[in-house]
């Protein structure tokens, strides 16, 4: 990597843990290069002696990495931080990147269609077969239409509304409960706002789809399951720290629900994982969000972003992190990262 000069503007970038081969192709390379001189690091996070030394020449910074309001000293050119692992993560202040109208931005609505599409699916499927260890049962005696059928999302976020549209197909009964989005908002899209014990005990289908919070962890759980109708499905499509996991594997396998799960407490998915010969329930290993055609949608969306904010115009692609609520917001990393490298301090 050839050193830009001392004054020039520079895009610097941290993706780790994406590759830049898989998120950027050759026109979105092109157009971020005529914006400015980039900084292609890849592999491993950068080091903070890296960081240090391109910051106060950084226009944009692309990754994540740690930002605290001593290193947003050093980079008084910084007008964008983009955040390609697509989740707002524990690593920025963002209180300051407000104060001084740097947008941090999250590439998470890049995901919401594969995610949920796969995820309209699934309900059918279980009900249709019964999985029993390995193998699957032919018959379906138990099964049900989806066409008709009280359905409830819980989350309202880049998922719910993404999966919403999908699902109008089928039914006119969706219910939605999402604690942060005012009820007058939900009825505005034909929705009917609904508690969560409401969302449990009314739907035949109930998609977990939130995101995982301060107030959420671990809120879903047995009481909610006991009150579904026998038989219905429950599709855990987002985190899987919203639910009681042991409570809901136990419900599966009890016969009393079905449950499509692609989030797990630990991943990858432990050879030991109880979940791994559940019955009653299906199985992906957090793979919704990683149809190949839609990772270079990553880059495009944080160039599409850059170009506006460099033009005077507000991003309109990506996610912007609310300072106000993003503090409440506790995703887990993907990839190689742990919660002890979103929250890791400039050295």
């Amino acid at each position: 990597m050839t050193s830009p000069s001392p004054h020039e503007p520079i895009i610097l970038l941290d993706p780790h843990p994406r590759k830049i081969s898989r998120i950027f192709d050759d026109a979105t390379k092109r157009r971020l290069e005529k914006i400015a001189t980039v900084l292609w690091h890849d592999g491993s996070p950068a080091s903070a002696g890296h960081l240090d030394r391109y910051l106060p020449q950084a226009i944009a910074l692309i990754g994540q990495s740690p930002l605290d309001k001593a290193r947003l000293d050093r980079a008084p050119n910084l007008r964008a931080v983009l955040n390609v692992e697509s989740n707002f993560l524990l690593n920025v202040d963002y209180a300051e990147c407000a104060r001084r109208n740097i947008p941090v931005l999250s590439t998470a609505p890049v995901y919401a269609q594969p995610v949920d599409e796969p995820g309209r699916t699934t309900p059918n499927t279980l009900l249709a077969a019964h999985r029993l260890g390995k193998e699957f049962k032919g018959d379906n005696h138990d099964s049900f239409l989806l066409h008709g059928k009280p359905l409830a999302i819980i989350g309202y976020g880049n998922l719910g509304r993404a999966l919403h549209p999908l699902l109008k197909a089928f039914s006119r009964e969706i219910l939605i409960h999402d604690p942060w989005i005012n009820d007058s908002v939900i009825r505005d899209t034909g929705a009917i706002p609904a508690s969560l014990d409401e969302c449990f005990s009314r739907a035949r289908v109930v998609f977990i789809v939130a995101a995982i919070t301060d107030e959420n962890a671990g809120k879903i759980g047995a009481r909610q399951f006991a009150r579904m109708q026998p038989g219905s499905v429950v599709i855990l499509g987002s985190r899987a720290a919203l639910v009681n996991f042991p409570e809901l594997l136990a419900a599966a396998r009890s016969g009393h629900i079905r449950a499509g799960i692609d989030v797990w407490p630990e991943e990858p998915i432990p050879v030991d994982e109880p979940g791994r010969t559940t019955p009653n329930t299906l199985l992906a290993a957090h793979r919704l969000g990683s149809v190949p055609e839609i990772q270079t949608l990553i880059g495009q969306f944080v160039a599409d972003d850059l170009e506006a904010i460099l033009a005077g115009r507000a991003p309109s692609r990506c996610q912007r992190a609310d300072p106000t609520t993003v503090h409440r917001l506790r995703s887990i990393p993907v990839g190689a990262w742990s919660l002890a490298d979103t929250t890791r301090k400039p050295q």
